[in-house]
């Protein structure tokens, strides 16, 4: 009977390891899908662009069965989501507009993709997450010529092409006839994105002793300085800032960090100087300049710092915890705030509810099912903060550069949209993972020596 016991043990381990590689696997999976999603919808397969908007939903459901199985899904945060979601998907239903399809789009957010932010969490560690860095340094000169050609070609070039094959682009309004790039994605938030998580890694690998390959970190470098040239992005700006407020507190925590960081901080500030003088570069750092001039300007002079408070930390959050009074008690129903949501009701994309996504949340929800999530999302934000800091003071700054990028993300990213759902998704595990280094590599060999007996 023991035998048995035992042999049974090993064969759930075997199986155990074999969901681990897997999950591996697919989590890989989903973050190419994440970077290349734009790219098959506007240049691969076009004619599949509503389709492939949902491409990396069978990923996450097929990681979550392996992650069910394993007895990985038991967790607060995740079971209080799910129960809050699940009720609001019956009152969209019941009170709300009636439509399934539309709460099952909006129930998928935190239904399929939030609870992956655990798993990846939970499967990937410290050494993986570096991994992901890697990827997207090699990835970032690429991604800066790419941006490169969609800022100078017209909007009907081949570059620009928006989602199906859409002849008008994808690139929005920038200044001086110039748009901003959308990158391999359906629209610019994508390489927004993009650039802030890759400036998340440019600025670890400045600051850590376990830094990447030096000449690959500083091409990395050069195509980040390129990058905000022609994205013509504020928002891109304004989180390069954070970033380097994280960083400036982990200077000030440890200050053995500031040897580590001149060298990078000269190295950037030379290439900063010579690039800035030339003129494919010149031109878009003056379009660049053009735009946040005439952004000022619209919105009043002095409001920089509003903006910047307004985008990158509330969010329009305030407004819509005092706007909630006047919302039906269950809300306008569950997916109703999403771009697909209000195509399936209306025939249009548009904002139904709210562009702000405590806003989306409150509308869809009401107050007391909206309040829920958002403050699911608000005690997530400070576990990871909090953890981040005692991991910091530990040594391991990874975490809290991370934190940067997933910090606003997870608290008040508008997750109805496909994409910025899948940053934050992610963002949030390799926030959670790059705590976890010895005890998962342990683990791991652990297994591998009792699945070989």
């Amino acid at each position: 009977m023991q035998e048995n016991y035992i042999k049974s043990n090993k064969v759930l381990l075997r199986r155990r390891q074999k969901d681990i590689i897997r999950i591996k696997q697919l989590i890989w999976l989903y973050f190419y899908l994440l970077i290349f999603e734009g790219a098959l919808r506007k240049w691969v397969l076009p004619g599949m662009s509503n389709l492939l908007l949902i491409i990396r939903d069978p990923v996450a459901l097929y990681i979550l069965f392996l992650a069910f199985r394993n007895g990985w899904l038991r967790n607060n945060y995740i079971v209080s989501m799910v129960v809050v979601s699940g009720i609001g998907f019956f009152s969209a239903l019941l009170f709300g507009h009636g439509n399934p399809v539309v709460a099952l789009y909006g129930l998928r957010i935190t239904l399929i993709h939030f609870p992956l932010i655990f798993i990846i969490g939970r499967v990937f560690n410290k050494q993986d997450v570096l991994r992901v860095g890697t990827v997207l340094l090699w990835l970032s000169l690429p991604m800066m010529i790419l941006n490169a050609f969609q800022f100078y070609t017209p909007q009907s070039s081949w570059f620009n092409r928006g989602v199906g094959g859409d002849m008008a682009g994808a690139g929005f309004g920038g200044a001086l006839g110039y748009f901003r790039p959308p990158g391999t994605f359906s629209f610019t938030n994508g390489n927004v994105l993009f650039w802030n998580l890759t400036g998340a890694y440019v600025f670890y690998g400045w600051l850590s002793r376990e830094r990447f390959n030096r000449n690959l970190l500083i091409v990395a470098s050069v195509a980040l300085f390129g990058a905000v040239a022609f994205s013509i992005s504020r928002t891109l700006v304004f989180q390069l800032g954070l970033t380097g407020i994280f960083v400036l507190f982990a200077l000030a925590r440890k200050p053995g960090y500031f040897s580590r960081v001149v060298v990078g901080i000269v190295a950037v500030a030379l290439a900063a100087f010579v690039l800035s003088n030339l003129p494919v570069f010149h031109t878009g750092l003056h379009a660049f300049e053009v735009r946040f001039e005439q952004a000022t300007t619209s919105e009043g002079h002095g409001s920089v710092s509003k903006n910047i408070i307004d985008r990158m930390i509330l969010g329009g959050m305030v407004n819509a915890l005092t706007q909630s009074t006047e919302l039906p008690f269950w809300g306008y129903g569950l997916g109703m705030g999403t771009n697909a949501g209000a195509k399936i009701l209306t025939g249009k994309t548009l904002f139904l509810i709210s562009e702000g996504e405590w806003g989306r949340l409150l509308g869809e929800c009401g107050l007391l099912l909206g309040l829920a999530m958002i403050l699911i999302r608000v005690a997530l934000s400070f576990k990871m903060l909090r953890n981040s800091y005692v991991a910091m003071t530990r040594g391991n700054v990874l975490p809290w550069i991370l934190l940067s990028v997933g910090l606003v993300n997870i608290l008040q990213g508008p997750w109805a949209q496909p994409t910025s759902l899948g940053f934050a998704i992610f963002i949030g595990g390799l926030v959670l993972a790059s705590g976890q280094s010895v005890k998962r590599l342990k683990s791991k060999k652990e297994l591998k020596k009792i699945g070989s007996k």
